[in-house]
């Protein structure tokens, strides 16, 4: 008899605890909307309970991980490696992860955005939004995919889905290098300081879209074995 939540729910389904994981870190990710609107405005009061909500959803998220990892024995039946399941797992974390720091940084500097670059720092969270967002359709097709044997047309429709996905992660690099550019431009009129961290929030913001890209090609292996 399984008694264990997580067995149970790969009882039903091999790939439910990972789907379920990916949509909690989708979730930590998409609070990033209104913690940055909210540091726009200054508003340091609704930034610090959004940036909560984040702490709260990445922890959850790990709590998820380390079930996963303690309670999938590997005498059960998987159709794919067990260690392909925890490499995608780990990837998946990190999304959730980057959310954290990025929350974390903005919140404990109360960073300030300058105006002329505000517009093409929401584009780019929400492209990288987008393509976590792709990753998670990409994941929920694994059940169809294992009904299909791996093989067959549900394999071309995960692999459009991985391609989108790879689309979209291109397009938030394009909005990193340009929003990188309009930073450049007004960095003379900032503090250096302010300047850097600035940077290493764009960059850590397409972190999400790199990191949500890594999913997919992990999911690519799978289907290539």
């Amino acid at each position: 008899m399984v008694n264990s939540p997580i067995l149970q729910m790969f009882a039903r389904s091999p790939f439910k605890p990972m789907q379920e994981h990916i949509i909690k870190a989708q979730a930590s990710a998409a609070e990033l909307i209104p913690f940055f609107e909210a540091v726009i405005a200054n508003d340091w009061n609704t930034a610090s309970e959004c940036q909560h909500r984040i702490a709260v959803l990445e922890g959850e998220a790990d709590d998820m991980k380390r079930d996963i990892r303690q309670r999938l024995p590997a005498s059960i039946f998987l159709p794919v490696p067990r260690t392909d399941l925890l490499d995608l797992l780990r990837m998946q974390d990190k999304i959730a992860n980057r959310a954290k720091d990025i929350a974390g940084l903005m919140l404990g500097r109360q960073m300030q955005v300058p105006e002329s670059i505000q517009d093409e720092l929401r584009e780019l969270l929400r492209t990288a939004l987008l393509t976590i967002e792709q990753a998670v359709l990409a994941l929920s097709e694994l059940d169809e995919l294992l009904a299909a044997g791996f093989r067959g047309h549900e394999v071309d429709i995960v692999e459009r889905l991985i391609t989108e996905l790879d689309r979209l992660e291109h397009k938030t690099d394009e909005h990193e290098r340009t929003l990188r550019a309009s930073l450049f431009r007004v960095e003379r009129d900032l503090w250096p300081i302010d300047v850097m961290f600035l940077y290493q929030i764009i960059q850590w913001v397409g972190d999400l879209a790199n990191r949500a890209q890594q999913v997919g090609s992990r999911l690519q292996l799978l289907l290539a074995r």
